[in-house]
């Protein structure tokens, strides 16, 4: 892993997002994210994929949300549209210092990667979550199979997959994932699920 904490990545904005544990496929044509998805690879650094803010203005860049998640490319395959299909994973969590615009429309961000959150004890709350996202793999075969390795005795593995999956707003996320973010993130998810009991 790299130890410089500041690093220059390309930036793919999405309405779904993806934090460190996690996957997703994606479908790449643009130009920009073609050529982005390239230097990535050669690069062997990744990109930062970004949760859209839909009331930021498109000119001053402030439709990126600052937390974002450095990913990096673990399989990748030519489809029948002509398109690039790749899979990524989430690798640490980054907070965006600023952002410039190249000439194709790509957005290149300064980030500063966060530290990775280690050595969180599973508590009895937390082992519900676990049953329930353990469930939850089991009824959507096609998201189970993007995880051949199953962390489920990691409570911020788990913690991450139900930002993931759950219909929030991503400014909801954003606030969720603010510095030293575990105990807030376990308070929102055993809230929302004792609301639902």
């Amino acid at each position: 892993m790299n130890q410089d904490r500041k690093q220059t990545l390309g930036l793919f904005p999405l309405t779904s997002h993806v934090l460190p544990g996690g996957r997703m496929q994606l479908r790449v044509y643009e130009p920009r994210y073609l050529r982005m998805v390239r230097d990535a690879l050669r690069a062997q650094q990744g990109f930062g994929l970004c949760m859209l803010n839909p009331h930021g203005c498109k000119e001053d860049n402030k439709h990126i949300y600052s937390v974002g998640t450095l990913v990096r490319i673990v399989d990748f395959e030519s489809l029948d549209d002509g398109c690039l299909g790749i899979t990524i994973e989430g690798n640490q969590l980054f907070d965006i210092q600023s952002i410039r615009t190249e000439s194709d429309g790509l957005r290149v961000g300064d980030v500063h990667l966060r530290h990775p959150i280690n050595g969180v004890s599973e508590s009895e709350q937390d082992q519900e979550l676990r049953v329930r996202l353990q469930e939850v793999f089991e009824s959507y075969p096609e998201l189970a199979q993007l995880y051949p390795q199953k962390q489920l005795n990691d409570p911020v593995w788990v913690y991450h997959r139900w930002l993931e999956i759950l219909p929030l707003q991503a400014d909801t996320k954003q606030n969720l994932l603010k510095d030293n973010y575990t105990q807030s993130v376990r308070n929102f998810l055993q809230d929302l699920f004792a609301q639902n009991q």
